[in-house]
């Protein structure tokens, strides 16, 4: 408890100038908690304060102060619970009563006996201590002073400071003196009187020697009070001297004090002065506009460069001017409300003169340009325009900044003047792409029917995207065009029967290899005309900083009399990077509804279009969104490509659909099924079209459609069959695609290369089987009757004793088959097969051939049971394996 004792007075209670005089270990009376330390401390200086702290120490070992501290003052009631019998209990009644459990009972003596003195010591009001021993209660004045520091040992009452302060303690000089003089004495310890009598007598002696020296001076004492005198009239005379300076002094401080005053005067004025001076010389520097710069402002000609250059030299003067910070005062000058007055009318002057020139030059613009249709696929350069425009930026620049509603209305009005200009020149060029493409599909077409002469391609062309230059939806126009042409095989979308049909025309091939370089053209001249306008109008209207504005944002477009209106509720802060998007949108209105009808066209001239559409616009959309993702190009071109996609989708489901829609003429043979070689063919276009395509994956998605299709119908039209079995249905096609797979390697279809392999394999050694049959039929018949017998238990060189299957039985139907009969019987089957079997998948050798090898399986097998059933008998066949085999080779040689 010493080391705790000192630690706590150490880390705790030292650095708060206090004394720890008792501490007691104790926890709270009924509850299991860590216990903790209740601490008497009294304060090192004055006034004396006498608490009683609660401390507890942490996990990691170290002590710290609650915010529990009672005032011993406080303090009303100690109860020790049992005077008599000794227990740890005990209470301290301050607000209210806490109960403590002592860790040891002497402990918890010595802190109630603790509290109890300094209770004595330091309060005037008594504490109340209930069932404590009267032991402990004893007053013990010198334990008490111990326990207390010195210099803390101060009653309230005042008697403890009189004690303290009438007490000297001897220095070491004095304990010296002592104590040689009581060695001097040997009876100073055993006879005090005796002692004190000798120090009495020698003290008497000692004042009468001080008395004789005392009188012995008396004549130096004269001697000094004379000095001491004369001293003191000295003094008074200096005293005189002094006061005579400081009244001259203090006339001298008058004048100075008056001096001060002046000095301090004349530097207040000339302060106010240069003051003054500065404020006119920057009213003057700031707010002064030269004669050349007004006059530019009001008579420049803004139609010529240097005066383009002299009013934006003007213009940010004046904006300079207009833009001085002004204390409050200088607003009430007459002179700056004056110049004010003139920036102002300077402002809305030239304000209003920019505007109605650049209005001006948006009209010309608007009219002056060309809007014949031309024959060759290019959009007309706006470079010069826009040249001549950027020369007016920094004035825009400045009457966005000085005349908002102005810039406004210039804004306004350059999108409706320009968005005529652009939907003239747009048109025409999509006009010339349609005439280019519709002039393609008319050129030769070699299909079997084509019922629509060159007025009805003009017609529905002009329904596309109507005659009338408004712009309307496309969808209405497309249902109409697929209405008016369905009788024509062309006119509506090619597929893959078709394919099969027209095998490959080089006309078909240069068609879509034109649609591609026309379309591809289209995408190629709106580009760079959206991105030179789109950075124009960055330049031109300064919304090249993407900073957020809290102005009025621009108004929405109302299509219906083709202007741009305001709106009259502010919406809040927009961003110019928005505002840049909202223009293109409405000045480049009609480019979406014209690319989605000459994707319609295209469509409609061929659906296989759809592949070259997708694949450049993917190319063109993921360009655009490397430059930026938001723009109105990536956004415009971005919804365009759902429509392409949403129609390649289409194409593919109608390729399907056509497959399920085919039927099998019941007199001549299948063959090749038209869908199969269409396949081969769109995947031959499909793969040299998606080669370096960022879209390969929507082709891939096409191909495990198609391709399930195919094997689903192919199946189907098998099972339909009536002319040609089925196995050669499936044999044959199913041989085909495992080809065209093979040699397209088509990665993503080699599950499917796989099936059409094994498939193709099955089906020809069932039609093999199933065609060939048994040639050696009543020599099957015979060796059949001699496996059942063998099942029944007969042995092999038992069998030649039953009657029905006698060597003489056996020969008999050796007989049947000679050589000649055999060979005729294989010739027929030849012309059977040949009548199955397609010329342009020429699979009649493969036939032929595994029709070969399962002929001699089946020889060697009777020739197998013949050995065991008739051994050395010399029973043979009338023919042998060679000659088997000259018979086929002479039959396919002789075909």
């Amino acid at each position: 408890m010493t080391a705790i004792k000192h630690a706590l007075q150490r880390d705790i209670f030292t650095p708060n100038d206090e004394r720890l005089l008792s501490i007691v270990n104790v926890c709270k009376a009924g509850k299991k908690k860590k216990n903790c330390f209740l601490c008497a401390t009294v304060t090192t200086e004055r006034p004396v304060h006498v608490k009683v702290v609660k401390v507890k120490k942490s996990d990691k070992g170290d002590f710290y102060k609650t915010q529990t501290v009672w005032l011993l003052r406080d303090l009303a009631v100690v109860d020790a619970k049992d005077a008599v019998k000794e227990n740890p209990d005990f209470d301290l009644h301050f607000d209210k009563v806490y109960k403590w459990v002592a860790s040891s009972i002497a402990e918890k003596n010595a802190f109630i006996s603790c509290l109890w003195k300094l209770n004595q010591r330091y309060l005037r009001k008594k504490i109340d201590f209930a069932n404590v021993s009267s032991q402990l209660l004893e007053e013990l004045p010198k334990v008490a002073e111990e326990s207390v520091p010195s210099g803390e040992n101060q009653s309230v009452t005042g008697g403890d400071e009189e004690a303290a302060a009438e007490y000297q303690e001897l220095n070491a000089r004095e304990k010296q003196d002592i104590e040689i003089m009581m060695e001097g004495c040997e009876y100073a310890i055993s006879n005090a009187e005796a002692f004190a009598e000798k120090l009495s007598r020698e003290l008497q002696v000692l004042d009468g020697a001080n008395i004789q020296s005392i009188m012995a001076s008396e004549k130096q004492v004269n001697i000094l009070m004379q000095l001491l005198d004369e001293a003191l009239k000295e003094v008074d005379q200096i005293e005189g001297k002094l006061s005579s300076y400081e009244e001259m002094l203090q006339s001298v401080k008058e004048q100075m004090d008056q001096i001060s005053e002046s000095n301090h005067l004349i530097e207040l004025s000339k302060t106010n002065s240069d003051t003054l001076l500065s404020e006119i010389e920057f009213l003057v520097n700031h707010m002064d506009l030269s004669k050349g710069h007004i006059k530019a402002l009001q008579e420049a000609d803004l139609s010529s460069s240097r005066g383009i250059e002299a009013c934006t030299n003007a213009a940010e003067a004046l904006l300079q001017c207009m833009n001085v910070t002004l204390h409050p005062g200088h607003k009430m000058l007459q002179a700056v409300q004056q110049q004010q007055q003139l920036f102002s009318d300077l402002r809305e002057q030239f304000a209003r003169r920019l505007a109605s020139h650049l209005n001006n030059v948006f009209v010309q613009q608007g009219h002056d340009q060309s809007s014949t249709l031309s024959a060759e696929m290019t959009l007309p350069n706006h470079h010069p325009f826009h040249r001549d425009l950027l020369r007016y930026a920094k004035l825009m620049e400045w009457l966005k900044n000085t005349e908002y509603v102005r810039y406004e209305g210039l804004t306004k009005n350059y999108m409706d003047y320009i968005v005529r200009l652009y939907e003239r020149e747009i048109r025409d060029f999509f006009e010339v792409a349609r005439n280019k493409m519709t002039g393609a599909t008319k050129e030769g077409k070699k299909f079997a029917t084509l019922p629509r002469k060159e007025t009805a391609v003009k017609q529905e062309t002009e329904s596309l995207h109507g005659s009338s230059g408004k712009l309307t939806g496309s969808t209405s126009s497309l249902n109409k065009l697929s209405v008016q042409s369905t009788g024509s095989r062309r006119s509506q979308s090619s597929s893959l029967l078709d394919m099969g049909n027209m095998s490959a025309s080089d006309l078909d091939v240069a068609d879509r290899t034109k649609f591609d370089k026309i379309f591809e053209q289209v995408l190629s001249e709106l580009e760079p005309l959206c991105l030179a306008e789109q950075d124009f109008i960055s330049k031109f209207f300064n919304l090249s900083q993407h900073q957020n504005m809290s102005r009025t944002p621009m108004g929405e477009t109302d299509e219906s009399d083709g202007g741009v209106s305001s709106r009259t509720q502010n919406t809040g802060a927009q961003s110019e990077k928005e505002m840049i998007r909202q223009m293109m949108n409405y000045i480049f209105r009609c480019i979406e509804p014209e690319l989605n009808s000459l994707i319609a066209l295209g469509d409609k001239i061929d659906s296989f279009n759809s592949l070259y559409m997708l694949v450049k616009m993917s190319h063109h959309v993921w360009t655009a969104e490397n430059v930026d993702s938001a723009s109105f190009l990536s956004t415009t071109l971005g919804n365009v490509l759902v429509t392409v996609k949403r129609n390649f989708d289409k194409c593919i489901i109608n390729q399907i659909k056509q497959m399920e829609e085919v039927k099998v003429s019941k007199k001549s043979k299948v063959g090749i099924l038209p869908f199969v070689s269409g396949f081969e063919e769109f995947a031959e276009l499909a793969e040299s079209i998606f080669r370096v395509a960022e879209r390969r994956g929507d082709l891939d998605k096409a191909y495990t459609k198609l391709i399930k299709g195919v094997f689903i119908n192919v199946e189907k039209v098998a099972n339909e069959s009536q002319k040609t079995p089925r196995d050669v249905v499936m044999m044959e096609n199913f041989h085909h695609i495992f080809a065209t797979l093979s040699r397209l390697k088509i990665s993503c279809l080699e599950a499917e290369k796989r099936e059409a392999k094994q498939k193709y394999g099955d089906h020809l050694q069932s039609y093999v089987i199933v065609s060939l049959g048994h040639p050696l039929e009543k020599l099957n018949i015979f060796f059949e009757g001699v496996k059942a017998r063998v099942a029944q238990g007969i042995g092999y060189d038992e069998v030649s004793y039953q009657l029905a299957f006698s060597k003489q039985e056996l020969r008999k139907v050796i007989k049947d088959y000679p050589g000649k009969e055999v060979k005729k019987g294989l010739e027929n089957l030849y012309r059977k097969v040949d009548k199955h079997l397609c010329e342009e998948e020429n699979l009649l050798q493969v036939v032929w051939h595994s029709m070969q090898d399962e002929f001699i399986r089946q020889y060697k097998h009777f020739e197998g049971l013949i050995e065991k059933c008739y051994t050395g008998v010399g029973i043979t066949m009338e023919f042998s394996i060679q000659e088997i085999l000259e018979y086929f080779s002479s039959i396919a040689q002789s075909h």
